[in-house]
């Protein structure tokens, strides 16, 4: 009997993991463990825990790691602490944290100090801001990796990490939107209430390095929506450090007749409106990742996603109002895209059971060693020469 931890903390990659879970709940060698925490215990953002809870998986774990502006670096710690206790009495074999979020990293350091593996999920890949940072560190800490793609897969091996030990399954929450089961767009605007005939989604994160800025972006973001005459479902920002900032602005216009504003939608229902809307705007991942696989243009709006791949109907602005209004002008006269596979093909969950149900897997060990390119890298024009005077010093 394999113990399988899952740890999540956002109601994307609960979204994201839960088809994995399914699947560990299911086997009979294995037992599933789901460690809850993050935005899913804040009142302010939904209080997604209860999604989790929805799932009646069998051990499921709440814990409040943060209150509501608490510092990033604090949260690190109190995550940390907490979960370092879950483990030492779970003892689970296997821990799996996904994507570049504090819980995500606070999880691979306790698996990674505590002797048990640790599996990434959507690793080596890039966005341009401080997420880079945390998810390149998950890396480094984690033992085995499932990226979405090839490209992931060099960039992984390109820091170090044993090729033997990536596997590529795609994004598992491509397994989700391809379901045939997703709600009705009918049944999705009756339970939230939207009786928009046509709309555009919108999310816009806080860029954590931007803060002195992020008020401005906000307002500029909004006002650019509110000229744009269209419709649309506006979903809550994450927490990181400046959420506030955009939660203040967008309180401006609670009373917009042309805005349904929510703290959180259901995964589900998310996908099914996504699929049909008329595009998705701001600065979300979904509109770099999961918009391209069903075809929706995206208006990307600042620096938050600027160094994802460019797949699909994408139209790139920075914050000025008249340029995301010039974005959002392109992306309504753009036709449709096929369908992209970049990230996947909806297929994770069988590639996530060949890789887990090998023997090979288990036995990854948990000292980690680096892999060296086949030969050194040269060193760069200025260090040689630097070596070189430093020699000839050393002589005189």
């Amino acid at each position: 009997m394999k113990k399988i931890l899952f740890l999540t903390g956002t109601r994307a990659d609960f979204g994201k993991l839960k088809k994995l879970m399914r699947f560990v709940e299911g086997r009979a060698d294995m037992e599933l463990h789901v460690a809850v925490t993050g935005m899913h215990m804040l009142k302010l953002y939904g209080a997604t825990y209860l999604e989790v809870r929805r799932e009646q998986f069998e051990h499921v774990y709440l814990f409040s790691n943060q209150y509501a502006g608490e510092p990033m670096s604090s949260v690190l710690g109190n995550t940390v602490s907490m979960l370092s206790r879950l483990v030492d009495e779970v003892q689970p074999d296997l821990i799996v944290v996904h994507g570049d979020r504090i819980e995500a990293l606070a999880g691979a350091t306790v698996g990674a100090l505590t002797g048990i593996l640790v599996c990434h999920i959507e690793g080596g890949e890039l966005s341009g801001t401080v997420d880079d940072l945390i998810r390149h560190s998950v890396t480094k800490l984690s033992h085995l990796h499932m990226v979405a793609n090839e490209e992931a897969r060099t960039r992984l091996i390109q820091m170090g990490e044993d090729a033997h030990h990536i596997y590529i399954i795609g994004s598992p929450d491509l397994d989700a939107m391809s379901a045939a089961d997703l709600p009705s767009l009918c049944d999705a605007k009756a339970r939230y209430n939207v009786g928009f005939d046509a709309y555009a989604l919108a999310i816009f994160h806080p860029v954590t390095t931007e803060r002195s800025h992020i008020q401005d972006y906000a307002r500029w973001f909004f006002e650019a929506l509110s000229r744009s005459g269209d419709r649309y479902i506006v979903i809550y920002p994450n927490n990181d450090l400046g959420s506030q900032e955009i939660l203040d602005t967008l309180h401006g216009y609670r009373n917009c007749d042309r805005f349904r504003i929510f703290p959180s939608i259901r995964f589900e229902y998310f996908l099914t409106f996504l699929k049909h809307a008329l595009y998705i705007v701001g600065n979300s991942s979904a509109g770099v990742r999961e918009a391209p696989f069903y075809g929706v243009p995206a208006v990307n709006v600042g620096t938050r996603q600027h160094r994802r791949s460019r797949i699909g109907a994408i139209v790139s602005t920075d914050y000025r109002i008249e340029a995301i209004l010039e974005g959002i002008d392109k992306v309504k006269h753009l036709k449709r895209c096929a369908p992209s596979a970049w990230f996947g093909d909806g297929d994770s969950v069988r590639k996530f059971k060949q890789a887990i149900t090998t023997d090979s897997f288990w036995r990854t060990p948990v000292q980690k060693s680096f892999v060296d390119f086949a030969k050194p890298l040269a060193a760069p024009a200025y260090h040689a020469n630097l070596m070189h005077q430093t020699m000839l010093q050393d002589s005189a």
